[in-house]
C-alpha cells in the first residue's frame, strides 16, 4: 500500500506494519503513563507520535542505503514498512565490493545521525544527567514532553543502529561482512555464502535464546526472538538463492536479450486506425507508444481503446487514452545488466519492458519469456 514519494521514491507498508503500530502504541501508552500519571490522553498522544516517529526514522534509514544506491547507477524499486522495520528493494544487487559496502552503510550512518541529533537537543534542554532521565523514562524526574519522546527516539535509534550492525546476513552488518568477504575473495557468490552463513548461525543463537526466554516464562519477548531468527535465517537462504538464479546473467545488458525491432504506435494515431492495424492484427494487448521523434511516451492498451465509444474513435488519438509513463515505471535503458529486471514491478504485470536509449528513444522489448531463457543454465557442450 503505497504512502507516499520521497525523492521519486515509493514509500509502502505491508498490512503487518499496522499490527506493528498497535502494538507499540499500545506498550508505550502504559509507560507514558507511569511517566506522566493521571495524563492518560497525553499518553496516548505522545505514544502516538513516538511510534510514529520511530517508523519515520526507519523510512530514513532506508532512505540512506537508497540514495547511495541511486548514486551509484542502482534503481530502487521501493521502501516498504513491514513487521521487523523496512526495506529498500534494490532493482539489482550491487556491482563491487566498494559499492556493496557504500550501500550497506549508508542506512546506519543515518541512524546514527538521527540519534546524535536527538541525545544533542535533549542535553540542551535537560543537560546530561536531566537527558539521562528521559532516555530511561524515569518517572517523577521533571520530564516534559519532548523531552520523553526526545528520549525514547535516542534509545530506539540506538538500539535500531545496534541491532543492524550485527554481522547477520541480510542484516546491514552482514552485508558489510559480505563486501570485506567479496573484496578479499573476488567473488561474490562465495562471499554471499560466507555472510549467509554468519547470518544462519546467529538465526540459532536467537532462536535458542528465544526457547530460554520462554522457559523463564517470558513468552511475548521469546516469540520476537524466534520471529527474528526466521527472518534472519530465511533472508540468508533467500540472499543465497538469488545469487545463484542471477548467476548466468551476470554480465549481461538488456541490449543482448531484447526484441530488436518494436511495434510500437505513434501517438498522433487515431484509435479506429490503432484498433485495426495494431489490436486486431498482432492480438496483442498493449502496444508502447512514441511521439514523432521515437521517444517512449507510454503504452496503449486495448481496454482503453475499446472504452472509447465506436463514433469518436476516428477523432480521438493514442495518445489520449494512453498509459503515460511519467516516472519512467514502464521503461529501462539498453545498457542496464539484465539483472535490473527482475526488479521491475511492470514486467511482472504486463508481461514485458521498453528497452530505452540515453534520449528516451524506444529501441526495444523485453518480455518476461525472454528474461527466463537467459536465467537458464546453459546445457553442456558434449
Amino acid at each position: 500500500m503505497q504512502l507516499f514519494r520521497v525523492f521519486g521514491i515509493r514509500i509502502g507498508v505491508d498490512h503487518s506494519w499496522f499490527l506493528v503500530v498497535f502494538l507499540i502504541i499500545w506498550s508505550l501508552s502504559s509507560t507514558y503513563k507511569e511517566v506522566f500519571p493521571g495524563e492518560e490522553t497525553k499518553a496516548f498522544v505522545l505514544a502516538t507520535a513516538s511510534a510514529l516517529l520511530f517508523f519515520l526514522s526507519v523510512v530514513l534509514h532506508e532512505l540512506g542505503h537508497a540514495r547511495v544506491a541511486i548514486r551509484n547507477g542502482i534503481g530502487i524499486a521501493g521502501i516498504d514498512l513491514w513487521l521487523f522495520g523496512g526495506v529498500a528493494k534494490m532493482r539489482r544487487d550491487t556491482g563491487s565490493p566498494g559499492v556493496d559496502f557504500r550501500v550497506a552503510i549508508g542506512g546506519p550512518l543515518v541512524t546514527l545521525a538521527i540519534a546524535g541529533v536527538c541525545v544533542g537537543a535533549g542535553t540542551l534542554l535537560m543537560g546530561a544527567e536531566g537527558f539521562r532521565d528521559a532516555i530511561l523514562l524515569q518517572p517523577h524526574a521533571g520530564v516534559g514532553s519532548l523531552e520523553a519522546v526526545l528520549g525514547l527516539l535516542a534509545l530506539v535509534n540506538t538500539m535500531l543502529l545496534f541491532f543492524n550492525l550485527l554481522p547477520a546476513f541480510p542484516l546491514d552488518g552482514g552485508r558489510i561482512v559480505r563486501a570485506i568477504a567479496w573484496w578479499r575473495t573476488g567473488d561474490r557468490g562465495r562471499a554471499t555464502a560466507i555472510a549467509a552463513a554468519i547470518g544462519r548461525a546467529f538465526a540459532y543463537l536467537l532462536a535458542s535464546a528465544g526457547l530460554f526466554v520462554i522457559l523463564q516464562g517470558d513468552l511475548f519477548s521469546g516469540l520476537w526472538f524466534l520471529l527474528i531468527a526466521l527472518f534472519i535465517g530465511q533472508g540468508a537462504r533467500s540472499e543465497v538463492l538469488q545469487t545463484q538464479i542471477t548467476a548466468p546473467i551476470q554480465g549481461m545488458r538488456v541490449a543482448d536479450v531484447m526484441d530488436a525491432e518494436p511495434v510500437a504506435v505513434l501517438g498522433t494515431t487515431k484509435l479506429d486506425r490503432v484498433l485495426e492495424e495494431f489490436f486486431l492484427r498482432y492480438r496483442w494487448p498493449w502496444f508502447p507508444v512514441v511521439d514523432n521523434a521515437g521517444r517512449l511516451i507510454g503504452l496503449v492498451s486495448r481496454q482503453k481503446v475499446d472504452a472509447v465509444p465506436e463514433a469518436l474513435r476516428p477523432d480521438w488519438t493514442a495518445d489520449a487514452v494512453m498509459t503515460i509513463d511519467g516516472a519512467g515505471d514502464l521503461r529501462v535503458t539498453v545498457e542496464e545488466p539484465l539483472e535490473t529486471l527482475l526488479g521491475f514491478e511492470a514486467l511482472h504485470r504486463l508481461g514485458a519492458i521498453m528497452a530505452v536509449d540515453d534520449d528516451g528513444i524506444l529501441r526495444g522489448v523485453v518480455t518476461i519469456a525472454d528474461v527466463r531463457r537467459a536465467l537458464r543454465p546453459a546445457a553442456p557442450v558434449v
